[in-house]
Parts: structure tokens; C-alpha cells; sequence
């Protein structure tokens, strides 16, 4: 309230320190000023609040009942601009949140019950869409995103990065043969959604794209990632769909000098800096303590993403 005196509050400020230069000295007015300003008030309620001498000011029988009522409401104000300050430092409230559908359910899903037992007056709206949605124009406060947004303008905070290599089962290896060099792979069963075909990888030699001929089309990451477990084909999987299936050995990664760009990461984005509500930051934060630097997903696959020549 200091940083932006009122009348009133100078008025106050008189009483308490005993004079117009004692209360100028304490809020870095001048006596002038000081005596200005209540002057203006004065003028305002049409009534005189004090009685000047030469050596002192007094209030007069209506500047006290005045000052009694100006205390009540400069508390008031104090009272409410502390609740509001501190309902700024807690996470309440409605969370909106859209994530991509395998995601949200495999690493976020099963994490929200450590942030609602500590923030208690928290609600989080998760809807699961693999479709990139109007952030503002849908209502959300924040989109969990697996993309490359090294060039966008969005607002985006990086929380982990994605490896996506290229895999299959055993069984299926066994029986159609283990890709030697990148251009046996049109000789493969190929699995991808509609949106990712063409695969576009990083190999030794640079950038190399393949195209897709799926016998199997879908719109689903998570009915390609069943096909790949079932032995249909070879697919271009995240390490964090099938991280334990490749620890595990039910997933194989095929041509592993190929894989996908490491610029794709998993952001946080959201509309704007300025302002971040609490719940938003809390959110955000236990997000990203939760995935480190090196996500769980990835543990135990480090030996995968060692940089290859020209990735």
C-alpha cells in the first residue's frame, strides 16, 4: 500500500506520527505536499479534520470519528491485499490440462495423487487427446505436448526428451529376418498412424526418410503400439511407450544407428509467462521433478541414445 499512497493513508499517518513533517519524514513526502494532500481531502468531505497551530495539529471531533472509520478500512484493504497475496502462493482452483492420450495415462495419470494430497484445494481436468488443441480458445491452462518446439512462439517449458527408435519383436524378427542397412525396410511390415508416415530419422550418414506401407491403418498410437507387441511389424516407438518392453527384451530396436529427431521433447505449454497462476507452476514443477534429466522411462536404455554421426 506504501507504493501507492492515498489520501487517506496520509491522513492516518499524521495521526499516528504526531504531525504533518514527522508523517512526510516517514513516507518520503514534503511537508507541502503533505499538507496538500490533506488539504484536498478536506475539501472533498467538506469539513475540516484538524485543528492547526504553529506547533502542533490536532483532530477535530469529526477528524476522529473519520480516522476511527479510515483505520477500519486501511486494515480492511491490508487484510485483503495479505489473503489475496497468499491465495496467489497456493495451488487451487480448477486445472485444466490436455495431454496426448498414451502419455497422459501412462506418466500422468498415475502421478496426480502426490500433487492433490499436497495441494488439497486443487482440481485437475485431464483430457486425454492425441489432437493439438486452442489452448485458450478450449479453456485450457496448460497442454502437455510431444513435439519440436525449438522454433515455435508458444510459451513451453522443456520437461524431458523423447528417443523414439525403431522396434519390433523377437518373434517377428525371427521370422521376417533383422534389417541390415536402412533400405531393407521396404521389404518389412511397417506400423504407423496416419500422421506419421513418412518417418523422417537421423542416420550416420544424415538425415534419411522412409515411407510407410502399413497393411494396418489407424489413427491410434495405441493400436499401433499393440500391433508392434503382437508381432505384426516394425514401428518408430518413444522410449516412454515402450521403455520396459525394451528393458525386458519383448521389443527389439532394429537399425539402431537410426532414430528419430532429438529435438522432439516433452513441453509444457502454456499461455503466457506473465502472470503464471500458482497451480499452473506446481503443476508444471512436479512434472518436471518427477521426470529429471533422465526420465524413468529411460533407465536402463542410456547405451541407446549415445550420438551418432551426423544425428
Amino acid at each position: 500500500m506504501i507504493g501507492n499512497l492515498g489520501d487517506l493513508e496520509i491522513f492516518a499517518r499524521i495521526v499516528t506520527a504526531g504531525g504533518l513533517s514527522a508523517a512526510g519524514r516517514e513516507l518520503g513526502l514534503s511537508p507541502p505536499v503533505v499538507s496538500k494532500r490533506v488539504q484536498r481531502l478536506e475539501e472533498r468531505l467538506g469539513t475540516r479534520l484538524f485543528q492547526r497551530t504553529t506547533r502542533k495539529v490536532t483532530l477535530t471531533e469529526a477528524g476522529q470519528g473519520f480516522y476511527d472509520r479510515v483505520v477500519a478500512i486501511l486494515a480492511s484493504v491490508e487484510e485483503a491485499e495479505s489473503q489475496l497475496a497468499r491465495r496467489s502462493s497456493e495451488a487451487r482452483g480448477l486445472l485444466r490440462v490436455s495431454a496426448p492420450t498414451s502419455f497422459g495415462r501412462l506418466h500422468i495419470a498415475p502421478h496426480l495423487g502426490p500433487l492433490l494430497d499436497t495441494n488439497p484445494e486443487l482440481t485437475v481436468d485431464l483430457e486425454l487427446s492425441d489432437a493439438f488443441v486452442d489452448i485458450v480458445g478450449d479453456g485450457f491452462d496448460i497442454a502437455i505436448r510431444i513435439a519440436d518446439l525449438t522454433d515455435s512462439s508458444l510459451v513451453a517449458r522443456r520437461l524431458a526428451p523423447v528417443h523414439r527408435v525403431l522396434c519390433a519383436t523377437p518373434a517377428y524378427l525371427a521370422r521376417a529376418g533383422m534389417p541390415k542397412n536402412f533400405a531393407d525396410l521396404a521389404d518389412h511390415v511397417l506400423l504407423a498412424t496416419h500422421g506419421q508416415d513418412p518417418w523422417r530419422l537421423q542416420g550416420p550418414d544424415g538425415p534419411v526418410t522412409q515411407r510407410v506401407h502399413s497393411p494396418l491403418r489407424t489413427n491410434s498410437n495405441e493400436v499401433v503400439r499393440e500391433a508392434v507387441l503382437a508381432g505384426v511389424g516394425i514401428a518408430l516407438r518413444s522410449t516412454w511407450d515402450v521403455g520396459p518392453e525394451l528393458n525386458s527384451g519383448a521389443l527389439q530396436v532394429v537399425l539402431p544407428a537410426y532414430r528419430a529427431s532429438h529435438r522432439v521433447g516433452v513441453y509444457a505449454v502454456y499461455p503466457s509467462r506473465r502472470f503464471l497462476p500458482q497451480k499452473v507452476r506446481v503443476f508444471i514443477d512436479h512434472l518436471a521433478q518427477l521426470y529429471g534429466s533422465v526420465p524413468p522411462w529411460d533407465a536402463g536404455l542410456e547405451h541407446l541414445f549415445e550420438p551418432q554421426t551426423g544425428a
